[in-house]
């Protein structure tokens, strides 16, 4: 499914672009009637997502906000304009899971007596039908309202949807038995009567909606979760900033809330604290934790004149940076709009149901009408007529049709949870069959994201294991991440000796004594600062592991270089396994990374991803630009990551899929969910979603089957409503079983 763009402006002519959110969508049917509508004024063009309830419109200088609310107010529908600083919400107020929640509590409460007195004999008093009818109206006008309120708008503008197909079917069963309950007031008189004893289908009604609406109710949610990427994403920045000012001629520290800083600000960053804001490192060297944004998994170095960016995390040394970026010129806040502008281009999604009632329900509504009017011209019976025109509308009450798609998607979920799987609807099912290429993050979900100890190569007499615990030992005196990681590794073998006379540099090494050695590790600009410099042997040996896609450190003891020891970002082990199971599934693997291409390499080849189909050193822009260019190189994309710096990238591609390990921004701009870390979580994901799929076509074909051949046979009077309605529930007995096949996927 590509993602529409807006035509670009015509040039000379001033542009603007709006956001609306649009209240009262439930089908394609309505995001189609909305464009149109606004693509009549003039100079306008709109591109509406159902999901997100929203319109992205680009608008001439002529036309005015209110303009734009007036012409979606006449087409039936609720709009507002959308702070831009608040872009990516969702404008779902009508049916907000709160007031749908009130409908369905009511429904099921009241619904469940209906079914209980109307199908159990035992459980029957006399003259029950009126209590059930008095059950089942509030079930059939309050909670039912959003579907009967869509189906009146639907056909102000001559056109149905699944909506109308609810409204009508549910009206017609409870009309029908009221009617049969007037017309024969001692029908419910006796106790202990089968189904075969009355024709009263109250029980029909409010079952079908109190299933609709659960139905509804988790559309809902999920729609009101879609702009929460966003919030996300702008929660990342700090709060705070240390900002520096003079005070009787002295530099201070003044505490401020970072939103209220200007360019030109100065202020200080401690170890361990977020970067307020966009700057220039002016005072001060350390290693600033990209990861979040960049999806570096090694820290960058940063020194004097260095440009740093806000929400990033300094690690070890004390900065002091000039902010030159803030509010929304900063890379947090673009890449806010990143996410908001992919979210809101994303294809429409057409529900199956929907495109089977837009043609169904108006041919459901003739014949009812021509068999009425012929068998009360063939027959004059006005009784008769009405029976058999009643009939036919109580054989395509939507159930099963109604059913086929949350019973699917309510068992397969249900499964998918249990299994550490999380698929937001219907629409990411429909993304899964079609996906053809997958693009992965390598940094947390192909790899672990933690660097750890590669190698250890040792020059001189000591072996490689007395290189490691020296080092380790001094390092352990360190925060650096990569410190840690030496420290951790040689703590394994032991307990580590205690460094004294402990010294580092930011960003360069450490250096220490243990024992009577003096132990220096870091960069090779570090050893140089201490008076050391290794021979050209050996710095073409450390080229060459640094080459191979790893990161190396000088280790020295008493001013001689005894070895390096090198460190990688660790490959999970499941991912290759997962890759091969991708690739069965059809799917054209593809590694996208921040990293250098060396280490991008080292991890494609462990994993079996073919070198063509890496790339390397991308920036978050960057990756939504390859999902891009994928898509329009005809691909279908899914795309598979944990970042924050990927969080754009997931919302741009057809199918974006988040590792649960990973951060809130990138679970919420995706439609897939794995809760684990396994990447072979995600090939099942993909599996599970197709089946369920495949069981919500499958329960459209039986229940649109069963209305075929029900109506021809219902408008020859050859069934009476009786039969009528227990054909119906035959059939979403059909759909529900069939459903409920998919509990024992993955089993």
């Amino acid at each position: 499914m590509a993602t529409r763009q807006l035509p670009a402006p015509d040039a000379g002519q001033d542009q603007r672009v709006v956001e609306l959110s649009i209240q009262g969508m439930t089908c394609a049917s309505c995001v189609g009637r909305v464009e149109r509508k606004l693509g009549k004024l003039d100079g306008v063009e709109a591109s509406v997502n159902l999901p997100l309830e929203n319109a992205v419109v680009r608008v001439p200088a002529s036309v005015t906000d209110q303009q734009l609310i007036d012409t979606v107010e006449a087409t039936g529908y609720g709009a507002r304009v959308i702070d831009p600083d608040h872009a990516g919400g969702s404008g779902a107020a009508e049916q907000a899971p709160s007031r749908l929640g009130a409908r369905l509590v009511l429904a099921a409460i009241l619904s469940l007596p209906v079914l209980l007195i109307s199908m159990v004999p035992g459980l029957q008093f006399a003259n029950w039908g009126w209590v059930v009818l008095a059950l089942t109206l509030p079930v059939v006008t309050w909670s039912a309202w959003p579907f009967h309120r869509a189906a009146a708008v639907n056909a102000h503008h001559l056109s149905s949807t699944m909506d109308t197909l609810v409204s009508i079917g549910v009206t017609a069963a409870f009309l029908f038995s009221t009617w049969q309950l007037v017309a024969d007031p001692a029908m419910t008189q006796h106790t202990g009567m089968s189904m075969s004893e009355h024709s009263l289908y109250f029980e029909v009604a409010a079952v079908v909606v109190t299933f609709l609406l659960l139905g509804r109710f988790l559309e809902a949610s999920a729609k009101q979760r879609a702009g929460d990427a966003l919030t996300s994403l702008l929660s990342l920045g700090a709060k705070e900033a240390n900002v520096l000012r003079m005070v009787d001629g002295n530099r201070v520290e003044v505490t401020l809330p970072a939103d209220t800083l200007i360019p030109g600000d100065e202020f200080v960053v401690r170890p361990g604290e977020k970067i307020a804001t966009d700057g220039v490192v002016v005072e001060g060297h350390s290693a600033i934790d990209t990861a979040l944004l960049t999806g570096e998994s090694v820290p960058v170095e940063v020194g004097r004149d260095s440009a740093v960016t806000g929400a990033t995390i300094n690690t070890s040394g004390r900065l002091v940076v000039r902010a030159t970026r803030v509010g929304s010129d900063t890379v947090l806040s673009h890449m806010g709009r990143l996410v908001s502008q992919a979210q809101s281009g994303k294809a429409r999604i057409a529900r199956l149901a929907d495109r089977i009632s837009a043609v169904f329900v108006p041919v459901v509504l003739v014949i009812a009408v021509v068999t009425f009017v012929l068998w009360l011209v063939l027959s004059g019976d006005l009784d008769a007529a009405f029976t058999a025109s009643v009939t036919v509308l109580v054989i395509a009450c939507p159930c099963a049709l109604g059913l086929a798609t949350p019973t699917a998607l309510l068992t397969g979920t249900g499964r998918g949870a249990q299994l550490g799987i999380l698929i937001r609807g219907p629409q990411v099912l429909e993304d899964t069959r079609t996906v053809d290429t997958i693009v992965l993050d390598k940094t947390g979900t192909v790899t672990t994201g933690t660097m750890a100890v590669h190698d250890v190569v040792a020059f001189g007499h000591r072996t490689a294991q007395e290189l490691l615990r020296l080092a380790g030992a001094v390092e352990a005196a360190s925060e650096h991440p990569i410190a840690r990681a030496i420290a951790d590794h040689a703590a394994g073998a032991g307990r580590l000796a205690e460094a004294v006379d402990f010294s580092s540099a930011p960003g360069g090494g450490v250096r220490g004594t243990v024992g009577s050695l003096t132990v220096t590790a870091g960069r090779a600009a570090w050893l140089h600062r201490n008076r050391i410099s290794p021979s050209s042997e050996q710095e073409t040996a450390c080229s060459a592991a640094e080459n191979a896609g790893t990161t190396a450190v000088w280790v020295a003891v008493d001013g001689a270089v005894e070895g390096f020891i090198t460190l990688s970002d660790t490959v999970k082990e499941t991912s290759a396994a997962a890759v091969g199971r991708l690739r069965t599934l059809g799917l054209r693997p593809i590694l996208l990374t921040g990293d250098n291409r060396a280490v991008a390499l080292q991890v494609a080849a462990s994993v079996g991803i073919d070198a063509a189909d890496v790339h390397a050193g991308i920036t978050p822009e960057g990756k939504v630009d390859v999902v891009r260019a994928l898509q329009a190189s005809g691909a279908t994309v899914a795309m598979a990551g944990d970042g924050v710096n990927d969080a754009a990238a997931l919302a741009q591609a057809d199918l974006g899929i988040a590792m649960g390990s990973g951060t809130d921004v990138a679970i919420e701009a995706a439609d897939l969910t794995v809760m684990g870390n396994s990447l072979e979580q995600v090939a099942q994901a993909i599996e599970l979603s197709r089946r369920t799929l495949g069981t919500i076509k499958g329960n459209l074909f039986w229940a649109f089957f069963y209305n075929a051949v029900g109506i021809p046979v219902a408008a020859l009077g050859l069934l009476n409503p009786m039969l009528a309605g227990g054909a119906m529930a035959a059939s979403s007995v059909l759909v529900v079983a069939n459903s409920l096949r998919l509990r024992s996927f993955g089993r």
